[in-house]
């Protein structure tokens, strides 16, 4: 998928987000979801990005009822280009481990790197109008503040 491609229909939204094993990722998912239509009153585009592997994107997308399109940033090569990508302590990967999180099954690498959690609008311009991104991955964009952002974009 093309940004350009979306960016011709309206606004984009885009999150990225870490992994299906995330809590808190699941959360903005499914609150992002649910102001869909809201979003699509502004002729607004949602995606979501994360680096896991295709299967386990569709496995969130289907688990999680989206109705937008997830997409596979295998490699992290588009949160690179955002500057979102961090590698994970090492104390944070045994950790990760120990809970279970395989980062090679899930990511199809083991450079336990991952993207910061961030919100972006696009307007049709390519230009970036709102930015929510935290080095606290329980803290999210608020959809109600991604809806003014695209309320913003219509005046």
């Amino acid at each position: 998928i093309e940004l350009a491609d979306l960016l011709n229909k309206g606004p984009v939204v885009v999150s990225f987000y870490r992994g299906a094993w995330c809590p808190y990722c699941n959360l903005e998912l499914k609150a992002l979801n649910d102001f869909l239509p809201q979003f699509k009153t502004k002729s607004a585009q949602l995606v979501a990005i994360s680096p896991q592997l295709p299967d386990q994107t569709l496995t969130t997308a289907q688990k999680n009822e989206l109705e937008f399109d997830v997409l596979s940033d295998i490699g992290n090569k588009v949160a690179q280009q955002f500057g979102l990508l961090f590698t994970l302590d090492k104390r944070i990967q045994e950790l990760y481990t120990g809970f279970g999180i395989d980062f090679e099954h899930t990511y199809g690498d083991k450079t336990y790197q991952l993207p910061l959690p961030a919100t972006y609008v696009i307007n049709q311009e390519g230009v970036i109008t709102y930015a929510f991104l935290n080095e606290d991955y329980t803290l999210r964009a608020e959809p109600c503040d991604v809806m003014t952002a695209l309320d913003g974009e219509n005046k």
